[in-house]
């Protein structure tokens, strides 16, 4: 099964009507105009060439994975450990032995703050987040702390929304043993100099995990370049299918970390009673059950599509967005960007008005075929720091042009007539 996908063109800028009729969302019958979707941060919707990857696999070959000796299982196991391959490459991981297929980013995150983190976590000991993280990179680490009376402290933002690293110099302590970061904040839409603090934290020994659940889609990621010993995302973020995430650790920390959930297909051999199991080499040893094969099949057919369009072009496309949407938003009275100076460039700009709730917002947006997003966006520490309840949210992606910001406007200023006159 082929999952290479031919590029659009060869031109330096993206031509977002030519990625509009690769998703079928945007022609469906169930949308009575054009639907402006601004939700990218939330998920994503999925091009053709994911969606038929993935019905191919069902009609055409499926079998279990790893198990069975007859022709289909067998080219059925090739497609999952090509999909594998395809996603090391995409990441620039050194082996595909180094990517663990999980069901999400949260559920990578908790294997490692379970698997590697705990047993080596000591009373005392501090692991650092930063203030800007998504419940999924926190909670994790906040309860492994609890659970072990380590500490778990915030690396807090400047008044731009940048992470003050010249305001943290303890961040690399002797007793911080752990630190968790964002790659792009799902609020802020800031982009952390996460390759700078990896190779630090690498000097100092401490290990570090980047969340890139909100930059795989637009930013090309570089694990090496990166630093990182534990990278996280999901496929659902940039245009594959929900339910399949992917843990990257290097080798020697994976070697390192135990199962987060045990069963079959992750163990070679099992004792009887009470006498030692022995686990399955890595990665299988971390992928218990039946694997997702359908899933991993559109995964890499995601990654595939992602490559074609070139990360250089979708993230000049998404920054030259996001900047205009954030210069007209500014114009509006009454409507506050945060972060709080300079301009948004990954894709997001959050917003509150002081005359309308998010919500109200959202909800007219919607009516108008809008679709952005209102609420804390799992980000309750940052939203407290900053005096928050809630605020509205839109991101954008490969397919949006002007008109969808054209839109996001005339939808803030109908709503406007709503509630503020």
């Amino acid at each position: 099964m082929s999952l290479a996908v031919q590029p659009i063109d060869d031109s330096e800028t993206i031509n977002p009507e030519a990625v509009r009729r690769d998703f079928p969302i945007f022609s469906g019958s169930t949308q009575p105009r054009r639907f402006h979707y601004l939700d990218h941060a939330a998920t994503t919707p999925k091009p053709s060439a994911v969606i038929n990857s993935i019905s191919d696999c069902y009609a055409q070959c499926y079998a279990p994975i790893h198990r069975g000796l007859y022709p289909m299982a067998e080219q059925a196991t090739s497609n999952y450990e090509h999909a594998r391959r395809t996603l090391q490459h995409f990441i620039g991981a050194a082996s595909p032995d180094e990517l663990v297929f999980t069901r999400s980013a949260t559920e990578a995150i908790n294997m490692v703050a379970s698997g590697w983190l705990k047993p080596r976590l000591e009373r005392g000991d501090v692991v650092w987040v930063s203030r800007m993280e998504h419940h999924s990179n926190y909670l994790p680490w906040q309860l492994v702390c609890q659970e072990q009376q380590a500490q778990l402290r915030f690396i807090e933002l400047t008044e731009d929304g940048q992470l003050d690293l010249d305001g943290t110099p303890e961040l690399f302590a002797e007793r911080t043993k752990f630190i968790a970061i964002t790659h792009v904040s799902n609020v802020l839409g800031t982009e952390n100099p996460v390759a700078t603090l990896c190779t630090t934290a690498r000097e100092y020994g401490i290990p570090v995990l980047v969340d890139a659940a909100q930059s795989v889609s637009h930013i090309e990621l570089d694990v090496a370049e990166m630093c990182c010993d534990f990278l996280a995302f999901s496929a659902h973020k940039m245009f594959g299918p929900t339910g399949i995430g992917l843990l990257y650790g290097r080798q020697e920390r994976l070697a390192e970390m135990a199962p987060l959930q045990v069963g079959g297909g992750m163990v070679d051999s099992v004792g009887d009673g009470m006498e030692e199991s022995r686990w399955a080499a890595i990665p299988a040893r971390f992928e218990a059950g039946s694997p997702d094969m359908p899933g991993a099949v559109g995964f890499a057919a995601a990654a595939d599509y992602l490559s074609s369009l070139g990360h250089e072009r979708v993230h000049r496309h998404i920054v030259s967005l996001t900047r205009l949407a954030a210069q007209r938003l500014m114009r509006i009275d009454g409507i506050r960007l945060l972060p709080h100076a300079g301009l948004p460039a990954s894709g997001i700009v959050s917003f509150t008005h002081h005359n309308m709730h998010p919500h109200d917002m959202a909800q007219i947006a919607g009516e108008a075929g809008v679709a952005i997003r209102a609420g804390h966006h799992c980000a309750q520490p940052l939203l407290r720091r900053l005096g928050l309840t809630a605020t509205a949210r839109a991101s954008f992606s490969v397919y949006n042009d002007e008109s969808d910001i054209d839109a996001l406007i005339d939808a803030i200023i109908s709503a406007q007539r709503v509630f503020c006159e």
